[in-house]
């Protein structure tokens, strides 16, 4: 980006702040310079490539945890100098092994991740993982300072060695230090080492009572650190070890060095990769962080961004703004008082498409659409310069000067107060001029005023329309809210006369205002009371859209449930069907089976005896099974419905799901009223209920009936002890509706302790139901561990 003028509007809109804050999400130090220098794209296709990027980080991040760049620093001149023949450092090569193993653990995210294909898959595919000189670089380095011993055979002999010689000497001088004879020599009864070798302190007086040779003395000349004789040659014996010691270390980082250089080229590839990966990546969390999205681009200069948010403004304190530009209109005029976030409006608009420029996500809603531009151009703030003795007003007119000779048809110009800091009326007619000359280049334009000349001018010109950023008189506070379509009033009177002018001051300055400036202001009135009454109307529809809604969705999920419990009981009942018939089946086998033996058996003496057990047995049977239908419960009387009979509070049947419930409201013209059924409420025809009748006799203890409301009893407790887990849920699902329906807070459910498969299951169960407000275990007196409370919606 040569333009230098598109530079400069890229500092004042601020968009260094922004890559700061980018810089910030970086991991490499290359990573955080790439943040910093980036510059924008004037072409829709490259635009669109790095806004992808940032858009399928982001994606890989919402679905899984971020990549790892940890430990990745500049390896490229360390490479070129192994390349060279040059030995690289322990620090070197442990650079070199942290991008080998960042770029494998990459390929493995990428491998691993999600199960669609991203525009930056081909930066992972690029990777070469290369674990075999990554384990010989950590096998052989420690640390910065330390080679492993295993890292040659000849190093781990070499270091025995040196073990070796330094117990023996080590036990040598122990026996020195401790011995009766030097006593009175030594200063101490240790040892130390001086110069790479042994010592131990003697006593100066004491010189010739050692033999030893002399390696320095104290500061203060009392004591000689003397090396024994007996320790001499074992000391050379080490200092030779170390050598070769040093020798190894050097030969094995020169053969590291070397297999580095092998692979050169491939590793600082992977590192410019993992650095362009860091970075893109980086772009994403900055989206997450600011909860940015990918507006549709075009190069059409159509601007339509909803809910902007600027981002360097705390999230809880900023106020989002609809920005349009270039589709209806070319040139946004906005006005409004001081302090009132025209300025602010103005940068987001320009900071916005600055930053799609750089790739990353803005701020704002979703369905938002945002232009290319060739340049952004801004003449916002004070740019008066005492260096070169040039006014407010000169200093702007220079810039836009410049601005001008630059134009084309895809650049977006920014003016901020457009003509201010000259005398009013030849400022007005300057901006208009300077505004219809940027339009006539093809450029869009935006720009702030407080000169009614040119509200004026938005209003009479095609192709130019006025915005402005809202204003409170009551409270004498901007809301900031951008308001396209609407002029700004400049508000002087009223916010005077809030503050408590007078009258009298307010009467004489009205008439000293021209009478069209007043009916201009009028004018606005109008328009903004209107605008006011469409924006009260407008969120009551709203409102009232959201509450249809939301009765809608209630009374789809209302039915959907009603249906889950009609099928559940259809259910029931033809397994209960199924079961008779099978149980039937197999008692006529049974009794076939006994006439069988009975024919074989008719002329015994006590064939009268058997025919009459086996009458009596067919008997039982058949009414154990003529019983079966006995067994529910019984359902109470009724009487049909009419509609004078559906008042509020009359207990009814749904006929079709065989349910009770109690009328809420009267039947309406239509005859539907509304039925509430446990939680549930339903408007239903009155040709679809019948009244109910209870009929007389004692309730039992252990069960709960809410008069009014449903007539069928429910006990307080389930017991599904003795079930195996599906038949007891299927139990639970039917007790908790039938408990619903009554009204019922709260239930217990039995399920013993026993193994705690039961429990779980009936747990599972209730963290899943929705007619489940919370449960809890049993406590001391209720049955423990071996019951559950539930507490009903």
């Amino acid at each position: 980006m040569e333009n230098n003028l598109f530079k400069k509007a890229c500092r004042t809109l601020e968009l260094d702040k922004v890559l700061a804050m980018l810089a910030e999400q970086c991991v490499c130090d290359d990573a955080k310079q790439m943040a910093r220098d980036i510059e924008p794209k004037t072409e829709l296709g490259e635009v669109e490539a790095q806004i992808s990027e940032t858009t399928a980080a982001k994606l890989m991040l919402l679905r899984r945890s971020a990549p790892s760049f940890r430990g990745v620093v500049n390896i490229i001149s360390s490479v070129g100098r192994a390349a060279a023949g040059s030995t690289l450092s322990a620090r070197e090569l442990i650079n070199v092994g942290n991008v080998l193993a960042t770029a494998r653990g990459l390929i493995a995210y990428q491998e691993n991740g999600i199960e669609m294909e991203t525009c930056i898959d081909g930066l992972f595919a690029s990777l070469s993982a290369n674990s075999y000189l990554e384990n010989r670089i950590f096998d052989a380095i420690v640390g910065e300072d330390e080679i492993a011993d295993n890292a040659s055979a000849e190093l781990a002999s070499i270091r025995r060695k040196i073990a070796a010689t330094n117990q023996k000497i080590r036990d040598t001088l122990h026996k020195i230090v401790h011995s009766q004879q030097y006593q009175k020599v030594l200063q101490d009864s240790l040892f130390t080492i001086r110069s790479g070798r042994f010592v131990v302190p003697v006593k100066a007086e004491s010189r010739g009572e050692l033999p030893g040779i002399v390696h320095g003395s104290s500061s203060s000349g009392a004591t000689l650190f003397i090396e024994p004789m007996p320790v001499v040659e074992a000391n050379n014996e080490l200092s030779v070890l170390f050598d070769k010691e040093k020798e190894e270390i050097e030969r094995i980082l020169a053969e590291l060095s070397a297999e580095t250089a092998n692979f050169a080229e491939s590793i600082a590839a992977d590192y410019k990769i993992i650095v362009k990966l860091d970075f893109i990546f980086a772009k994403a969390r900055l989206s997450m962080q600011y909860k940015g999205v990918q507006p549709q681009l075009n190069d059409d200069g159509i601007i339509d961004m909803k809910q902007c948010r600027h981002p360097l403004i705390p999230y809880d304190k900023v106020v989002p703004i609809d920005v349009r530009l270039g589709e209806q209109f070319d040139t946004l005029v906005i006005t409004g008082p001081n302090t009132g976030g025209k300025t602010v409006s103005l940068k987001t608009l320009g900071l916005f498409s600055v930053m799609l420029q750089c790739g990353l996500h803005i701020p704002a809603a979703e369905g938002s659409r945002a232009a290319v531009f060739s340049s952004v151009y801004a003449d916002i703030g004070d740019e008066q310069s005492i260096e070169q003795s040039l006014s407010t007003f000169s200093a702007h007119m220079t810039n836009i000067v410049a601005i001008m000779q630059r134009l084309d048809y895809r650049a977006l110009v920014l003016f901020d107060e457009l003509g201010a800091g000259t005398d009013p009326v030849e400022g007005a007619s300057l901006a208009i001029a300077i505004i219809e000359a940027v339009r006539k280049a093809g450029a869009r334009v935006a720009a702030t005023t407080h000169y009614a000349e040119i509200k004026l001018y938005a209003l009479e010109t095609d192709g130019v329309e006025n915005a402005c950023c809202e204003f409170d008189v009551e409270t004498l506070r901007p809301t900031y809210r951008l308001l396209t379509g609407v002029p700004g009033r400049s508000n002087a009177f009223a916010i005077a006369k809030r503050l408590g002018m007078s009258d009298e001051v307010i009467g004489r300055a009205k008439e000293l205002t021209s009478e069209e400036s007043i009916r201009f202001e009028d004018i606005l009135t109008d328009l903004e009371k209107s605008r006011q009454q469409a924006e009260r109307d407008r969120l009551e529809a709203e409102q009232a859209r959201k509450a249809a809604e939301r009765y809608k969705n209630q009374m789809e999920f209302e039915k959907r449930e009603a249906d889950k419990k009609l099928a559940r009981e259809m259910d029931r009942l033809k397994a209960d069907t199924v079961r008779t018939f099978e149980e039937g089946k197999k008692a006529i086998r049974e009794m076939m089976t006994e006439l069988d033996k009975l024919k074989l058996e008719k002329d015994a003496s006590d064939f009268a005896e058997k025919l009459e057990q086996v009458r009596a047995s067919v008997g039982a049977r058949v009414k154990k099974l003529e019983a079966k239908p006995e067994q529910t419960e019984s359902r109470p009387a009724f009487d049909a419905a009419k509609p004078s009979a559906l008042l509020p509070g009359v207990s009814v049947e749904i006929v079709s799901l065989g349910k009770t419930g109690v009328v809420e409201t009267k039947p309406d013209n239509q005859g539907n009223v509304t039925v509430k059924v446990g939680a549930m409420k339903l408007k239903l025809h009155s040709s679809a209920l019948r009244l109910v009748k209870e009929k007389a006799g004692p309730k039992s203890a252990s069960s709960y009936i809410r008069s009014g409301d449903i007539t069928r009893s429910v006990k307080m407790q389930l017991d599904l002890r003795g079930m195996n887990a599906e038949e007891a849920i299927l139990e639970l699902e039917q007790y908790i509706d039938d408990a619903m329906m009554a009204s019922i807070p709260t239930v217990t459910i039995v399920h013993g302790k026993g193994t705690g498969v039961l429990r779980s299951a009936v747990h599972q169960a209730l963290r899943s139901n929705k007619a489940v407000k919370g449960y809890r275990l049993g406590k001391y007196g209720e049955g423990e561990n071996g019951v559950t409370i539930v507490n009903l919606q």
